[in-house]
């Protein structure tokens, strides 16, 4: 009897044992993944760079419009193409100040690439080296946008795309968009609270509902 009973302690602490060593991997593996997904990563030091919001800042106007762009989403590239032109005009007259607010949330589309995630860190790699063609870059990977569900572009076509809109594309640049330097930060960024799609459109703190007609949704909505 003394023996069985042994074997009974035994055989019970070694579970309980293979249990604790079970629970503490999966209790590293959960602060782990939690570690990873609040990790902001490297943030861009510009001064056209608003790290607290994530956003890409052109002008210095008095009325405020932010855009929250995915550079895999297709209606980002309809909003580009029929409100690009409206916008620029106004930055370029100082009218707004333009938030622009790379977001990552069509990386399922790539298939695996993570391409909003990378152009997101490109775009905010290529406005911290480069601010005066900063938008100039931003027409073009929308000129070049690849289809939903492909590999998206490569990191070599993103800086060729880079070069061809202008950018002064130095080595730094290069290696800041190849290392992927902040690609982590681009995926910490998120839509406004209520927001779950791509463009998103704000004007003087107001959600806008778009309709792709500027002067609905941007000149109507502007202080003056």
């Amino acid at each position: 009897m003394a023996a069985a009973a042994r074997k009974v302690n035994t055989f019970v602490i070694g579970v309980t044992i293979a249990v604790v060593v079970v629970l503490g991997g999966v209790t590293a593996l959960v602060v782990w993944m939690n570690n990873a997904a609040s990790d902001p990563g490297v943030a861009p030091e510009a001064s056209n760079v608003n790290t607290d919001t994530g956003a890409i800042v052109f002008g210095d106007g008095p009325d405020v419009v932010d855009t929250y762009i995915d550079f895999m989403c297709p209606y980002c590239n309809q909003f580009e193409q029929s409100e690009g032109e409206t916008i620029q005009g106004l930055i370029e007259s100082g009218d707004i100040t333009l938030n622009v607010h790379p977001v990552s949330i069509l990386d399922r589309l790539s298939n695996g690439t993570e391409y909003s995630s990378r152009s997101a860190g490109a775009m905010y790699a290529v406005a911290a080296a480069d601010p005066d063609n900063a938008y100039a870059f931003l027409e073009a990977m929308y000129e070049n946008q690849p289809a939903e569900n492909s590999d998206g572009l490569s990191d070599d076509q993103i800086i060729q795309i880079a070069k061809d809109a202008g950018v002064n594309v130095t080595s730094d640049l290069e290696d800041a968009i190849t290392s992927g330097e902040y690609t982590k930060y681009a995926q910490s960024q998120s839509l406004p609270d209520g927001e779950t799609g791509t463009p998103t459109l704000v004007v003087n703190d107001e959600i806008i509902s778009i309709t792709y007609d500027p002067q609905a949704d941007i000149l109507a909505n502007l202080s003056s």
